[in-house]
């Protein structure tokens, strides 16, 4: 009989001193039990794979709360713990990946008559384990073979110096304000959220930083051009060798050191250049395919985001802007642009999205979609105030947890996101539960009052619970492959995307909003206007993604033997794709987590490349309702339940009847011709 049992992290354990000897007792017992296993002599799933899959899940269960803490929960002593125990655990992980016998043990079951019994599932397992293997290097030999292992561990310790400059270099800068006469413009919500932070400080009556919030405030309603010129530049030159600290924090060599060992390391295994190499395992064939589909987009977008622009530039004019339109202008007078035009602004929407029935409303709609019940779990550890943890059922059984950590601090790190917790993962007769982190930087509670989200932000956390439910409803058991593990990550985006449609439609926001003082739904009229503007700027914003995938394909497909003008491909980029150019001061790159320390090296195509299956996918539910039953029952079905089992363009053609078409995208966006 299964029995299911739930392992969550015990943070009142996490000693930071006490990590790095408790991580080296694990992988000690860990190895020992791997090098038991190399000597099994007729490994099969049951007396092989399923307790070498359950001796690394513990390495992970053990390090995952470590690094989501050190995420958003940073100070110098985890920070320390963190950095030591990474290269302990990657020069494991390293030396794990290029274990000859452990390969042989794989291909010897690969070999085995037994093989030819095996699940599905059991035998993409070993179909994937032999395939990174050899991306691990398992074949080389001597210096080769040492040579990778210095330049894997050298990227590791870099990802997270670039991670930790980046943070220290946001957390560096703030402006103190005596009193609100340069925050003409900002709301009252924005305003109380700035003396809030004042008084956390114990500076001024004001503070303006460079968290999401403070700086989204600034650069969408700041009458006072140069305060916005002035927190743009301090927010692009972060962690630069230009701006108001210039050199402190600088991630520009951390990035060419970077690219120059990416590109080593794609050349010890064969390849041409690191662009192959994370191809390798992504739907995407080729770095051609990529800039192809990228430039393609561009070319149907262009001619929408020249005519955007070129009414925003005469507006601006007509608005009293003297001198060109400045990147710390556009957002500004999109704002206004869009008030006039449609009568819209999107701080009309803020009073109808209180945490709690915006939070609510998603467990709702994801109770509609997927036959789900979830709830929180009362009185259970976390590690901070405000995160909660919840429990996810169905038909009356638990199937998984997820602690949610929405508001910005100045302790946690940009960005929003999911990371596994927990793998689902059985042996014998017991299955793991799965679990997930998931992290925002929403707008906190000011006061007494209830945090109030924005429309963004509502799609934001709608966009993180899509990842957290590919990760929490599979049914996959073996750890590998289950959840998120496995998918190739051009399509990962796929659920968290495609979870983003039902924030705007009529009848799913009746369940997600509701006015925080009356509980009123949004009234017809200001609903019509905001659907009226939801494409408003849509043909910069595809150009924006784009200039971003094509820098990250580009960087990462050069020669082996020439270093990368990061930079100069910048700006290359910029000149070929992009309407509006930046100062030369700016230094987005260094800010970039998500291609230098986030995993998406390589592989930031995968928002436009996954957009493409989201908005046809939920093109299904436009055809037959938008909490159709069956469409919901097939997308759980063929795409959450089956994490990294079968390729995902298996699973979209399972759910959709066919292959992914890229009208949906542009009609969604406005942009169909």
């Amino acid at each position: 009989m299964t029995q299911s049992v739930r392992r969550l992290p015990d943070f009142t354990a996490i000693d930071p001193p006490a990590i790095a000897g408790a991580l080296e007792a694990l992988l000690e017992s860990t190895q020992g039990k791997i090098d038991t296993l190399c000597d099994v002599p007729t490994p099969n799933w049951v007396n092989f794979v399923e307790p070498f899959t359950d001796a690394c899940d513990a390495v992970d269960r053990f390090w995952s709360p470590v690094s989501h803490l050190n995420a958003v929960m940073s100070s110098d002593a985890l920070r320390d713990a963190y950095n030591a125990g990474l290269q302990t655990l990657q020069a494991f992980y390293t030396d794990l990946g290029q274990n000859r016998a452990l390969f042989d043990q794989y291909r010897a079951i690969e070999a085995s008559e037994a093989y030819n019994s095996f699940s599905v599932d059991q035998r993409v397992v070993i179909d994937k384990a032999l395939r990174d293997f050899r991306l691990s290097g398992v074949d080389l030999e001597g210096e080769a073979k040492a040579r990778y292992r210095d330049v894997s561990l050298r990227m590791s310790e870099l990802g997270s110096q670039y991670q930790d400059q980046l943070l220290d270099a946001t957390n560096a800068w703030s402006l103190v304000l005596e009193d609100d006469s340069r925050l003409a413009g900002l709301p009252d919500h924005s305003k109380q959220l700035l003396a809030q932070m004042a008084e956390h400080s114990g500076e001024g009556a004001y503070v303006v930083n460079l968290q999401m919030p403070s700086y989204i405030a600034v650069m969408t309603y700041a009458d006072d051009r140069a305060l916005r010129e002035s927190v743009y530049r301090a927010y692009n030159t972060r962690a630069s060798d230009q701006g108001p600290n210039a050199g402190q924090w600088d991630n520009g060599p951390v990035i060419d050191e970077l690219i120059a060992l990416r590109t080593e390391k794609a050349a010890l295994l064969g390849f041409s250049n690191y662009a192959e190499l994370s191809l390798a395992t992504k739907m995407a064939k080729n770095a051609d395919e990529v800039t192809g589909f990228l430039r393609d987009l561009a070319q149907r977008s262009r001619g929408f985001a020249e005519s955007e622009l070129n009414e925003l530039r005469k507006f601006a004019a007509a608005a009293g802007l003297e001198g060109d339109l400045q990147p710390w202008d556009t957002g500004y007078y999109a704002e206004k642009l869009r008030l006039q035009k449609h009568a819209f602004s999107s701080e009309e929407l803020k009073p109808y999205f209180p945490a709690d029935k915006a939070i609510a409303g998603l467990f709702a709609v994801a109770k509609r979609l997927f036959d789900v019940s979830i709830e929180k779990v009362d009185g259970a550890a976390s590690y901070h105030p405000d995160v909660d943890l919840y429990r996810i059922s169905r038909n009356g059984e638990e199937i998984g947890n997820f602690y949610f950590d929405l508001y910005s601090r100045p302790e946690k790190r940009g960005g929003a996101w999911m990371a596994g917790c927990v793998d689902r993962n059985r042996v014998g007769d017991t299955v793991q539960l799965p679990a997930t982190f998931m992290a925002c930087n929403l707008t906190p509670p000011i006061g007494d009052a209830p945090a109030l989200f924005d429309h963004q932000e509502v799609t934001t956390l709608f966009h993180e619970f899509g990842h957290g439910l590919h990760h929490m409803l599979t049914r996959v058991d073996n750890a590998a492959i289950s959840g998120i593990n496995g998918v190739e990550w051009d399509a990962v985006e796929l659920p968290s995307q495609f979870l983003e449609n039902w924030c705007w439609d009529r009848e799913s926001l009746d369940v997600i909003a509701g006015h925080h003082e009356s509980g009123e739904p949004i009234p017809d009229d200001l609903l019509s206007r905001a659907q009226a503007a939801k494409n408003f700027g849509a043909g910069l914003q595809m150009l924006r993604q784009i200039e971003l995938g094509l820098f990250d394909i580009l960087i990462h497909s050069g020669s082996t033997d020439a270093a990368v003008d990061v930079q100069g491909v910048l700006d290359a980029v910029r000149a070929e794709v992009s309407l509006i150019h930046p100062p030369v001061d700016n230094r987005f790159q260094c800010g970039f987590a998500h291609l230098f320390a986030g995993g998406y090296a390589a592989g930031y195509f995968s928002y436009k490349w996954a957009e493409v299956l989201s908005a046809d996918a939920f093109s299904r539910f436009e055809e037959e309702g938008i909490f159709s039953e069956s469409a919901g029952t097939a997308f759980r079905e063929e795409v959450l339940e089956r994490g990294g089992s079968r390729p995902a363009m298996a699973s979209f053609v399972a759910f959709r009847g066919r292959e992914p078409k890229v009208d949906a995208l542009l009609r969604h966006n406005g942009l169909a011709a």
